[in-house]
C-alpha cells in the first residue's frame, strides 16, 4: 500500500482549471463546462445525473467524490453539508476543489487551502463557479456574471459563454489545452434513449474553448431540435404541460 501510494503521487497530475456547474429551471438541463491546461479534462472533471445534480471534481481531483455526492443528494442532504460529511476522512482534502449543483438549484463549492493560487469559487442558486491556478479572481467573477446575464441563451451555449468570459479575464495561468461540455436532461439523449443531452470534449487543442463552441454549434444544428421534441413528448406523458411547452418552443 505504501509503495502504491508513492507511485500514485508521482503519476497524478494536478488539474489546473476553471469550470462552471449550472442548472436551467425552464428546460431542466443540468451540466458542466470546463477548460484546463490539462489533457482530456472532460474525462475527469464533469459528472452529472439528470435525476440528482451535477458535480465538478478538480485540482488534485478525487473523482469518486461525485458518486458520494450523488448518493447524499438523493438522500436529501444539502450540498453545503456534503463536504463535511465526505472530506473529513480524505487526507488530500486540502488540495481538492469541487462544485455541486442539485436538481433543485441548491449549490455549494469547496476550495482546499492548498490549491495552487489563484484558487477560489463563487456559488448561488442554480450555479457554482470554481477554478485554481488562475491568473486572478476576475476569472471566476466574470464567469458568474456571464452565467447570470445570459439566461436567454440555450443552456449549453450559456455555459460556454461563461468559459469564454473566464478565458477573456485571464483564464488558467499556465495556458490552455482542453475543454468539455457535459449536459444531461431526462430523455435528452439520442432518440430519447438516455439522459445524455450534450457530451462534447476537446482533448488537445491550441484554442480549446473556440473549438468546443464550434462543435457545439454543429451539435445544435444536428441533434438539439429532435431532442427537445422527444423531451416535449416525455413531459406531456408526465402531464407537465409547462415544461413540455418549453421543450416544443425550443425545438
Amino acid at each position: 500500500m505504501f509503495i502504491s501510494g508513492i507511485y500514485s503521487e508521482k503519476i497524478q497530475t494536478k488539474i489546473a482549471t476553471f469550470s462552471i456547474v449550472g442548472y436551467d429551471e425552464e428546460t431542466q438541463e443540468i451540466g458542466i463546462a470546463v477548460q484546463s491546461k490539462f489533457l482530456a479534462v472532460g474525462a475527469v472533471v464533469p459528472h452529472a445525473d439528470a435525476d440528482i445534480g451535477a458535480v465538478a471534481t478538480q485540482a488534485w481531483a478525487e473523482t469518486s467524490f461525485a458518486e458520494k455526492a450523488f448518493t447524499l443528494l438523493e438522500m436529501g442532504i444539502n450540498p453545503e453539508d456534503i463536504f463535511s460529511m465526505t472530506l473529513k476522512k480524505d487526507e488530500g482534502a486540502s488540495s481538492r476543489q469541487f462544485g455541486i449543483v442539485a436538481i433543485d438549484g441548491s449549490s455549494a463549492a469547496w476550495t482546499g487551502d492548498e490549491c495552487s493560487p489563484w484558487a477560489g469559487h463563487k456559488y448561488g442558486k442554480n450555479y457554482s463557479v470554481q477554478g485554481n491556478i488562475l491568473t486572478n479572481e476576475k476569472v471566476i467573477e466574470d464567469m458568474e456574471e456571464s452565467f447570470l446575464n445570459n439566461k436567454d441563451l440555450p443552456f449549453g451555449e450559456r455555459l460556454i459563454k461563461a468559459l469564454q468570459s473566464g478565458e477573456k479575464a485571464g483564464g488558467d495561468s499556465r495556458g490552455r489545452q482542453s475543454a468539455a461540455l457535459y449536459v444531461v436532461s431526462k430523455k435528452g439523449g439520442y432518440s430519447g434513449y438516455s439522459d445524455k443531452f450534450i457530451d462534447i470534449r476537446v482533448d488537445d487543442h491550441k484554442h480549446p474553448i473556440e473549438e468546443l463552441y464550434r462543435i457545439y454549434q454543429l451539435h445544435e444544428q444536428t441533434f438539439q431540435a429532435s431532442s427537445y421534441i422527444m423531451r416535449g413528448v416525455y413531459y406531456l406523458k408526465k402531464n407537465n404541460e409547462t415544461v413540455a411547452e418549453t421543450m416544443f418552443n425550443r425545438a
